[in-house]
């Protein structure tokens, strides 16, 4: 029985990291054009007698007309692996990031490509999220870029397997490189794309759980370069010895700088209560997701009883989730992840619920597209630094003062050093 899965539409596309990238075989722009919505490819699928249309003659208006609508439609997809190596490794109360593993995403719209890439956080589920990306990637080939109508048609492809998890992700990034796409074409930043303009924004040095001497170091280093918001990630073995890391923190950094503690949900909910009472004296700006992130009871509980700011929203998949949190009084600040939340199409809609909720929004990893997003969020917050992709990419964000500062050029700020690429190819 043959069902609407997504099959790998070429054999270079789907089993190479380094090919060309365009349509799959046999779907040119003239393919393209006759698979559009409203358009059958079949011509005698309506019952009718085919109609042959003829050739536009070069120079004329329809001619122009066909390259103008080739030049708005996504004409290929290239998904890549790579495995990054990162400064200080991501250490957390429930394990260690010790590397940055990738995809990146170059999606072809007419003769421009956009690019994205999207974290898989364990270099396990890099083989399986860039043959999904590739994938899907083929199954839009051929349509507008538009990236709205593409969020629903996948929405539709994918309506029952769900869009969590990899594929989730992999519409995400999709999502990510449209935008960027579809900025480059109009020679603009994203964020003026998307109604706003470029501007520094205040960011914090986002650091691991380290151990005091190393957390004092690199909290000396964020100061000294311009940061005036620092976060650690906490949830050790005791309550003595968070303290004891957070209490060093705050004495080195004074209270002019603000301190933000994260337990990556590594607490139990009445573990949680007793040690976020502890931390009071210590006056965090926000405690983030101390217990299960989907446990929304349990942190509104928290929340009420803890007299302390509750973070959280990195592992928010989709806007409908972010909407039960917000519903549940979870939390007072709201963190969406670029990729778990969407894409750039997910988190407008994020950014709208935030606002509504009266919710100051700050970002999470993928500080790139990150800079562009929070430039059109009303509620605007912080910008989380923690940079994963600086050793591929052609020009990192930059950061002066403790503000990011986010370039004029077109797009997102996305683009590789293909050299940096091929040396941590996966």
């Amino acid at each position: 029985m043959k069902t609407d899965t997504m099959e790998p539409a070429g054999v270079a596309g789907a089993s190479s990291q380094t090919a060309g990238f365009g349509l799959p075989p046999g779907a040119g722009p003239g393919a393209a054009r006759a698979a559009s919505p409203g358009r059958s490819a079949d011509p005698l699928a309506s019952g009718a007698a085919p109609v042959a249309t003829p050739p536009a003659t070069p120079g004329s208006a329809h001619a122009h007309a066909l390259a103008a609508a080739d030049e708005r439609r996504i004409t290929g997809i290239r998904a890549r692996a790579v495995n990054v190596p990162l400064e200080y490794p991501v250490r957390t109360g429930v394990g260690v990031v010790a590397t940055a593993p990738l995809v990146l995403i170059d999606l072809q719209v007419g003769e421009l490509t956009g690019h994205a890439y999207v974290f898989t956080y364990t270099p396990l589920a890099l083989a399986s999220t860039r043959a999904m990306v590739q994938a899907l990637g083929e199954a839009i080939c051929g349509r507008p870029a538009a990236p709205f109508d593409i969020d629903r048609h996948l929405a539709g492809r994918l309506r029952l397997l769900g869009r969590g998890g990899i594929a989730g992700m992999a519409c995400a990034g999709l999502d990510m490189a449209l935008w960027d796409a579809l900025a480059r074409q109009q020679r603009l930043p994203l964020a003026t794309l998307l109604g706003g303009c470029p501007r520094p924004l205040p960011a914090y040095d986002s650091h691991s759980m380290d151990g005091e001497a190393l957390a004092l170091e690199r909290a000396a280093r964020a100061v000294d370069a311009g940061f005036r918001a620092i976060k650690t990630k906490i949830g050790y073995a005791t309550l003595a010895e968070d303290c004891r890391v957070v209490g060093a923190l705050r004495r080195r950094i004074g209270d002019d700088v603000q301190l933000m503690v994260d337990y990556n949900q590594s607490l139990s909910v009445p573990e949680a209560a007793r040690r976020l009472r502890a931390l009071r004296e210590f006056d965090p700006a926000w405690v983030e997701e101390p217990t299960l992130q989907e446990d929304y009871a349990g942190h509104a509980r928290l929340r009420a009883a803890a007299e302390l700011p509750i973070q959280m929203g990195e592992n928010w998949c989709g806007v409908e989730e972010m909407q039960g949190a917000l519903e549940a009084g979870a939390c007072d600040l709201a963190m969406p992840d670029a990729m778990k939340i969407g894409g750039v199409t997910g988190w407008l809609k994020a950014a709208t619920l935030a606002e509504r909720h009266g919710l100051p929004v700050s970002s999470h990893i993928f500080q790139e597209v990150s800079a562009h997003l929070l430039a059109v969020t009303p509620t605007a917050h912080w910008l989380e630094r923690m940079d994963l992709a600086a050793p591929i990419l052609a020009r990192p964000l930059a950061f002066r003062d403790g503000m990011a500062q986010p370039g004029e050029e077109p797009g997102s700020g996305v683009d590789w050093n293909e050299e940096a690429v091929g040396r941590y190819l996966a």
